[in-house]
């Protein structure tokens, strides 16, 4: 088991990536804590974690306020008496559209979300995993803003790219205290976040080297690897798990 014994913190864990991470986790041992803003959602997902003999505590709330995470890393402290790690996956795309256009709020929005919010966890998450005497963090970035720039993703891309700096900062910070710190870089999911417009995924299926999207549980299995001891020596690393989008020309 990957992660026994490991005290995990999993945010946007409702749905999508999250919630198979949840469950992936869990059966590996891991002792979670999940964040999301839809409790009857986190709540489900708890329930079924305990009936299969898994440990798990949820904490609703939004991920763009600092007293967010806080509770997060108390959470883990009070029922589990320690912090391992965490996967700070949660994140939203925007509305799209050419910056030039763009709404203040929806740049605002984005980055609260996706950028701010890691700062936020990194803010807490560290100094309880510095106590534990080390452990690793994952933060959800994307090929966008990366390997290729999506027109009318300008926002998303500057977000989950500030990620990636910010993912290489930590590493070089915490290294010496045995904390590894990582990005994961997903291609087109079968997500809420993709939606559910059928013309849209056959074009996004086409631009990836394996034709098709990724299942969130394929994504959520790069995240177990990032987060357990078999990732010992990778720390700094933008991960990609894109299905070839980033090579993929055809």
């Amino acid at each position: 088991m990957l992660l026994h014994g490991k005290t995990i913190i999993i945010t946007g864990a409702s749905s999508g990536i999250g919630a198979a991470a949840a469950k992936i986790f869990a059966a590996q041992g891991a002792r979670l804590v999940l964040g999301a803003r839809r409790g009857e959602l986190l709540e489900k997902i708890a329930n079924e974690i305990l009936a299969d003999g898994g440990e798990a505590e949820f904490v609703t709330g939004n991920v763009e306020e600092c007293g967010y995470a806080e509770e997060l890393v108390k959470c883990a402290e009070k029922h589990f008496g320690s912090l391992d790690g965490a996967f700070n996956n949660a994140g939203v795309t925007g509305d799209m559209g050419p910056i030039p256009d763009m709404d203040e709020s929806n740049w605002h929005k984005v980055l609260a979300v996706n950028l701010n919010s890691g700062f936020y966890a990194a803010k807490y998450q560290i100094p309880a995993i510095r106590k534990r005497g080390g452990g690793s963090l994952v933060f959800t970035s994307s090929f966008v803003g990366h390997t290729i720039g999506l027109p009318g993703m300008g926002a998303y891309a500057a977000a989950k790219a500030g990620l990636i700096g910010m993912t290489q900062v930590l590493a070089a910070e915490h290294g010496p205290e045995n904390i590894r710190v990582n990005a994961l870089l997903p291609g087109g999911t079968k997500t809420p976040m993709a939606g559910e417009d059928a013309g849209f995924h056959e074009v996004v299926r086409g631009f990836h080297a394996l034709k098709r999207m990724a299942e969130p549980s394929e994504i959520a299995q790069a995240a177990l690897f990032l987060l357990s001891d078999h990732a010992s020596f990778v720390t700094g690393s933008a991960m990609i798990a894109d299905g070839g989008n980033s090579i993929n020309k055809l």
